[in-house]
């Protein structure tokens, strides 16, 4: 029996390593894609990007960060196409003016110092018992430094222009698991809870000792919870037996 695909977006100058993970871990459950989010500065545009290097039929869907935000838009563009989804340390949310604000300044800053806005971003991102450890700070650093200052404004673009996504959660009806790190500064525990709220039968996970960087920061706990989420939906469902009368 072929395998179900499952999707994996990554966030704000990630790349594949993010999900290192996951996909060695998961790759005999289910089929592995990382999309590439680097090319477009709007979130319509990724999610279009996303859906032309996704494989044919459904997939399975996790999006982390700005990963989740173009996971909003798939389900807008071809919903029909997904089969369950994983929003893991994002929001439904629109940019705030501060948010924006704070955005437009390390754009500025990334002309001059882009190692400084890296260093800046981790900070933010990673709890600080992660923040300078290799598995964590340096593949973060080592993602964000291959990608660039282009496609990191590009990302920042798409990021400030991005959707209100809370009006549409409720018309999400695919199997959902909500994702976050209890010490998460960038999207915290609250917007994951409304995220939960607002998604009919949505499973809602927080992970103790952890940031923004959840796939990285606790990357077994969150495959086992991946894994286990993920085994339950692709299990083969039994065959019917109808009770003698």
């Amino acid at each position: 029996m072929e395998k179900m695909n499952l999707l994996l977006l990554p966030g704000l100058l990630n790349g594949a390593s993010l999900f290192e993970h996951q996909a060695e871990a998961l790759a005999d459950l289910v089929g592995i894609t990382v999309a590439d989010l680097t090319g477009s500065d709007s979130i319509a545009a990724l999610a279009a990007d996303v859906l032309q290097q996704a494989p044919s039929g459904p997939f399975m869907l996790a999006g982390m960060s700005m990963g989740g935000y173009v996971a909003f838009e798939i389900m807008r563009q071809a919903g029909e196409r997904v089969r369950a989804l994983a929003l893991l340390s994002t929001s439904a949310r629109p940019d705030t003016p501060d948010a924006t604000a704070a955005r437009e300044e390390l754009i500025t800053l990334a002309e001059t110092d882009f190692p400084a806005v890296i260093d800046k971003l981790l900070a933010r991102m990673a709890h600080p018992e992660h923040a300078n450890t290799p598995e964590v700070g340096g593949v973060f650093q080592s993602m964000a430094t291959g990608l660039g200052r282009e496609v990191f404004v590009r990302q920042q673009r798409a990021i400030i222009g991005r959707a209100d996504s809370r009006p549409t959660l409720a018309s999400i009806r695919c199997p959902t698991l909500v994702l976050c790190g209890r010490d998460d500064l960038v999207t915290p525990p609250d917007v994951h809870r409304e995220l939960a709220a607002g998604i009919a039968g949505a499973q809602l996970e927080i992970i103790e000792e952890c940031g923004h960087l959840l796939p990285l920061e606790q990357p077994e706990q969150v495959t086992g919870i991946l894994r286990g989420w993920l085994s339950d939906l692709v299990r083969p469902l039994k065959p019917f037996s109808r009770v003698p009368g």
